[in-house]
């Protein structure tokens, strides 16, 4: 067997495999090292997706996770260096948005994850088997794959019966202050930032400025409303100049026995010159 028949033979060899990579141009392999960081962050997406769906909270702007995956992966392929820093900064918006994670007041469905993975495994198994490779194609694959396993994943972790929210009950409740406070308060100009500052997820109730007897469900910085804190998560207080302090009801667990208080006072901005240190 000469030179070139010995070279031929190698591809097909390998079967399937061999044919997807001998159709790979050069322009879209990508090197392993970069192979490796793109799984790596797709691993680290989807571990991130089902420790907020235990704590019942799913994906919304973390979903662009995945088309910045993507544009990370096809700028070598596409030979386009602008897609790289696209997507890296669509990655870091997905991930510190603060509205990245939501709660959900319902199981997430797992008939579209299930139809994107179907749909993903099927356009993997038709580039295997094309005699050349499509990029475009090899994108749409992962893309649909990733999608799906995150959407799964999401529905199958979620709680079977997550904390509920404590009910309007609660205002009327005798509740107690914990020994060391779960919540932190910062005066902002616009009102005030609330911080779970224990290590536990806190249910809450509903809050009222010290000066009003009130029943305010907590929302965060968007305005979405709040049914539980996380552990460092914050929500956000809408209060004047004149408020002197805010009342919050909330319980641990999904079955607290009793409701906690969290109680912060000051004095008011418009008297701060006025105020008389003992």
């Amino acid at each position: 067997m000469d030179g070139t028949n010995r070279g031929a033979a190698l591809v097909p060899d390998v079967g399937g495999l061999g044919g997807f990579l001998a159709g790979l141009t050069p322009i879209t392999r990508v090197s392993g090292a970069f192979a490796v960081i793109t799984v790596l962050l797709a691993a680290y997406w989807l571990l991130r997706v089902g420790r907020e769906a235990r704590q019942a909270q799913v994906p919304r702007v973390a979903w662009w996770s995945v088309p910045g995956l993507a544009m990370m992966l096809f700028a070598p392929v596409l030979d386009v260096p602008a897609l790289f820093g696209i997507g890296a900064a669509v990655l870091l918006i997905a991930e510190y948005w603060p509205g990245a994670f939501a709660f959900a007041e319902r199981k997430p469905g797992a008939a579209w994850p299930l139809v994107s993975l179907l749909l993903g495994a099927a356009l993997t198994l038709g580039i295997v088997r094309a005699p050349e490779v499509d990029s475009v194609a090899v994108g749409a694959a992962l893309m649909l794959l990733l999608a799906g396993a995150g959407g799964l994943i999401s529905s199958v972790l979620y709680p079977a019966a997550p904390a509920r929210t404590p009910g309007f009950g609660v205002r009327w409740q005798k509740a107690q202050s914990p020994e060391l406070p779960d919540l932190t308060v910062t005066l902002t100009e616009h009102g005030a930032q609330l911080r779970n500052v224990s290590r536990r997820t806190l249910n809450l109730a509903g809050w009222s400025p010290a000066s009003v007897n009130g029943w305010l469900r907590l929302r965060d910085e968007t305005g979405h409303p709040l049914n539980t804190l996380r552990a460092g998560q914050t929500a956000f207080l809408p209060l004047d100049g004149q408020e002197s302090g805010v009342r919050v009801w909330y319980v641990t667990g999904d079955k607290a026995a009793k409701p906690l208080l969290f109680r912060a006072d000051w004095t008011p901005r418009v008297h701060a010159n006025y105020r008389v240190l003992n």
